[in-house]
């Protein structure tokens, strides 16, 4: 069997043209021997691109519970509290249909906001700069609110969502246009463009929190005030459960959503060291729930935007087997998109069932990692990282499409 499988890898990846330039690495692992049937270079490091999101997937599982927490306050009475945003990524997201935070938050007449608990920064480190625009990296904060976007529409007129940031400036005349923000600043510009504008979303600037605030006090329609003490975690603290935390990672998995991958840590964080601060729960995560891994990883972020991370496939099948051990199969299967699903829509369409995996997309970095179920019934886990490919893509995921598809047919 381990021979036929390393012959289905030399034939669909390791000769195969479309791979020619690539630096490949592959682990096949079963878990019921504890061996692996197949491993390429699966010691050596990669860049894992959204592959990362295993990890935030498996630490998010393993630390925040049933639900999230959405907030904790302190009744003053009167009407006031004392608030600590907890980092929760639905808060007003389309996504969910109930929104209990904002319920609650609705109802106080004085709303005391504080900071302290927030360390960190509002863009990652090694994420490309120039993407500042796109709303797949849109900023990481301590209350997220719509996601941290705007989304600009085009239907009976420009309109802005939240409207407190209102038309930018600039012609829009003919109807085509684009608009972009500048750096550092919420500026929105229009520009004159070859292409029709229908709708857009760009990330907002969340520097300083006074737009949060003031996106509140809109929203809420109540006094929204920033203040700087530190909410003990006390027995009058009370905690605001927000979201069933696997919808969230449902989300997070099927449409490989950066943002939610980057609050999920900042999550962890503030529950397990009472900050947000990325860089320190990451640290810690290494030095307990993946103490273990079998190589040490350079792991900087949530989502896998950073080319900064560097994981070994390895690493990718530890994880999966901890998941595995640790967790129901039924819960996993709903997190974990299958084919024809997610990211996976356009690939295993005759496998839903089958597998159940993560993809993962930088420029000349492709990445999918997950469970494959066999023919014959064999659950077995899987990496496949190829770094600095310069074909097309789709020939690099049909590929590896090849070689997995064959897995599970032929066992």
């Amino acid at each position: 069997m381990q021979k036929q499988i390393a012959k289905q890898a030399e034939q669909s990846i390791l000769t195969n043209p479309d791979f020619a330039s690539s630096h490949v690495g592959i682990s096949l692992y079963d878990p019921s021997t504890q061996q692996y049937l197949y491993n390429y270079q699966g010691d050596k490091f990669f860049v894992p691109a959204s592959n990362t999101k295993l990890f935030a997937c498996y630490a998010a599982m393993k630390n925040l519970g049933d639900s999230l927490v959405g907030l904790r306050y302190v009744d003053k009475g009167n009407g006031t509290i004392e608030a600590e945003a907890n980092g929760d990524a639905s808060f007003l997201m389309a996504d969910f249909k109930t929104h209990p935070v904002y319920d609650f938050l609705k109802k106080q007449k004085r709303i005391l906001l504080t900071d302290a608990n927030w360390k960190d920064n509002g863009l990652g480190a090694g994420w490309a700069w120039d993407d500042y625009n796109s709303d797949y990296m849109a900023e990481r904060s301590a209350m997220p609110i719509y996601g941290n976007l705007v989304k600009f529409t085009n239907t009976n007129g420009l309109k802005a969502m939240p409207s407190y940031f209102q038309k930018p400036p600039g012609e829009t005349g003919g109807g085509s246009f684009s608009i972009r923000r500048e750096f550092g600043t919420n500026s929105f510009l229009i520009r004159p463009s070859a292409t029709k504008f229908s709708s857009t979303e760009i990330p907002f600037y969340t520097a300083g929190n006074q737009v949060l605030l003031q996106l509140l006090r809109d929203t809420l329609q109540t006094t929204v005030e920033q203040v700087h003490i530190k909410l003990d975690r006390l027995p009058d603290v009370i905690k605001i459960y927000s979201q069933p935390t696997d919808s969230l990672l449902k989300i997070m998995m099927h449409r490989s959503d950066n943002f939610f991958a980057e609050q999920t840590l900042l999550m962890i964080s503030n529950e397990k060291l009472g900050i947000m601060n990325n860089r320190q729960i990451i640290d810690t995560l290494l030095k307990t729930d993946f103490a273990n891994l079998p190589q040490k990883p350079k792991w900087v972020d949530g989502s896998g935007l950073s080319r900064y991370n560097l994981i070994t496939p390895q690493d990718f099948v530890w994880v999966l087997t901890q998941m595995k051990n640790e967790f129901k199969w039924e819960r996993i299967q709903a997190i974990l998109p299958t084919g024809g699903e997610g990211t996976l829509s356009s690939y295993y369409k005759n496998y839903a069932g089958k597998i159940y995996a993560k993809t993962g997309s930088l420029s000349n970095h492709l990445a999918l990692s997950g469970y494959i179920i066999t023919k014959k019934g064999k659950q077995l886990i899987f990496s496949v990282l190829v770094n600095a490919e310069m074909s097309p893509a789709a020939n690099i995921r049909k590929g590896v499409e090849k070689f997995l598809t064959g897995v599970m047919d032929k066992y």
